[in-house]
């Protein structure tokens, strides 16, 4: 049997629904630019139905906080678009509006969070203590976005450990000039790198554990995406992939070649320039029990066979999120 296991950033997903978990399906402007809420609804569901998961890893979900329920917005639109992954688990909510969630099969898998807690590598809605500028002081660090940890277990008995992500942003928002973004970006890089050491001793525990195990998300990082790596000497997304027989194992995640074509996972509008830039954030990694059998796909709305041969499904993807799913077979 294959287990379909995608993630996807789903870009303001919650800004679509109201404080009852009402899918807002208006004529109104969503957060997409010159994209009706209606309209990324549809468009939304449309690439779930297309890429058909088992279980999908949502960043960006609905929130949870106050009367606002995440699981019970992502459940209600499951029903309204009939959807076959229509059971919703959320992990440790946070206060960005931006969760991290997962919408699954109930027919083909059950899932149960299951955070983990160690000395080495805390429990993800917790602090850890890391010297992130070499002052030989540790600096308190913590998850906005807390990593979801999930157990599944499949109709046919099998079990799968999957960790959902969405690392902290390098961008120097709010930089007064030039110094200060470059301040800024170097401070925020410092963190990221702090979150994914976290994150990978968390995998090498599991890993000890003998657990099946996929990590996916959206990294906000990625080999040799920007001018510090060098300074650091490595992105996050190597981090947490790890090296030798714990290493973990995505195709995309690789430094590119120079003038190498490279595959993309996100699509921004570059105002200064006034073009549109691609970006592989978007990683789904698997432990090295299941690379042999594991296949992946980016649904890019101009690169994949998919949206290809679908002029719809493209024009959903383009719709719905500057974002598109990363889909892993096992």
């Amino acid at each position: 049997m294959t287990l379909r296991v995608a993630t996807w950033n789903v870009e303001w997903f919650d800004r679509l629904f109201d404080d009852n978990a009402v899918p807002t399906a208006t004529d109104d402007w969503s957060a997409r630019y010159k994209v009706t809420k209606a309209r990324q609804l549809e468009a939304i569901a449309q690439v779930m139905a297309k890429i058909n998961a088992d279980a999908l890893v949502i960043v960006e979900a609905p929130d949870t906080s106050g009367t606002r329920s995440g699981t019970a917005a992502l459940e209600t639109f499951a029903e309204r678009y009939d959807l076959r992954t229509h059971r919703a688990m959320l992990g440790f909510a946070n206060d960005t509006r931006q969760e991290i969630a997962l919408l699954y099969d109930p027919a083909v898998v059950t899932a149960r969070h299951a955070p983990g807690d160690a000395p080495d590598a805390p429990r993800f809605d917790r602090s850890f203590h890391i010297d992130l500028d070499t002052d030989l002081r540790a600096e308190r660090l913590v998850w906005s976005k807390p990593p979801l940890e999930v157990d599944l277990e499949t109709a046919d008995g099998r079990s799968l450990h999957v960790i959902g992500v969405h690392a902290k942003s390098k961008a120097a928002h709010g930089a007064r000039d030039d110094a200060d973004r470059i301040r800024i970006a170097i401070q925020n890089r410092r963190k990221q790198l702090g979150q994914c050491i976290w994150l990978r001793r968390r995998v090498e525990a599991r890993l000890a554990e003998g657990r099946s195990l996929v990590v996916a998300g959206d990294f906000n990082d990625g080999p040799g995406l920007d001018q510090f790596e060098s300074l650091f000497g490595r992105s996050g997304v190597e981090i947490v992939l790890g090296e030798g027989p714990t290493a973990l194992h995505d195709p995309a995640a690789v430094p590119p070649r120079i003038g190498a074509a490279a595959p993309a996972t996100a699509r921004f509008w570059d105002n200064d320039n006034k073009r549109y830039l691609n970006a592989l954030l978007d990683f789904a990694m698997v432990s090295p029990d299941l690379k042999a059998g594991a296949t992946w796909r980016i649904w890019h709305p101009f690169d994949s066979a998919e949206a290809i041969a679908d002029p719809e499904l493209s024009a959903a993807l383009l719709d719905a999120s500057d974002h598109y799913p990363v889909v892993l077979d096992l």
